[in-house]
């Protein structure tokens, strides 16, 4: 690294966030990366509600890794996505999923009395894909029952954080 690289690195301050994700990953705490990634996207999308499922393929079924809500959506529990439309979309067809307002809601998600009670009224939902393979999904509810561009743009990037994280319990399956 020459000298300029370095100067200009010590003055650009990372983003918000950034630097304690970068800290967990390089003690290969799993659980504290996803909780930096969670207060990473919370600062654009303030989001109510986060979560981060791993994706079991065979089974079709979602697992879920962390929640920012624990009592109410607590870490091991799972869903069935096996013949579903959310399933396709995100899992099968890696493609992230927008749902806005109530009606949206309750079309795609079982627990839509549960979302509703938590004053949640949209979601981004976007596949962690490594190769061809989609590894799991991280999840953003919010108040609000409209999204924009820039909040999906948003979603997506904390989602690629979540990459090593999703790497990490695939390989300690």
């Amino acid at each position: 690294m020459n000298a300029n690289a370095t100067s200009v690195t010590a003055v650009t301050p990372a983003p918000a966030g950034v630097q304690a994700i970068a800290l967990a990953y390089a003690v290969a705490d799993t659980a504290a990366a996803l909780v930096a990634i969670d207060a990473y996207a919370h600062a654009s999308l303030g989001h109510a509600l986060c979560t981060v499922n791993r994706f079991d393929a065979d089974a079709m079924r979602v697992v879920r890794l962390y929640s920012s809500n624990p009592e109410a959506y607590p870490p091991g529990g799972s869903k069935d996505k096996r013949g579903t439309p959310w399933g396709q979309q995100v899992l099968v067809e890696r493609r992230v999923f927008v749902g806005e307002g109530e009606a949206a809601i309750r079309e795609f998600f079982n627990d839509h009395d549960a979302i509703r009670e938590l004053g949640l009224q949209s979601v981004i939902n976007v596949p962690v894909v490594y190769g061809q393979a989609c590894l799991g999904t991280v999840n953003f509810l919010m108040p609000r029952p409209k999204v924009t561009d820039a909040d999906v743009d948003n979603a997506r990037l904390a989602a690629l954080l979540a990459l090593p994280a999703l790497l990490a319990t695939r390989q300690a399956d």
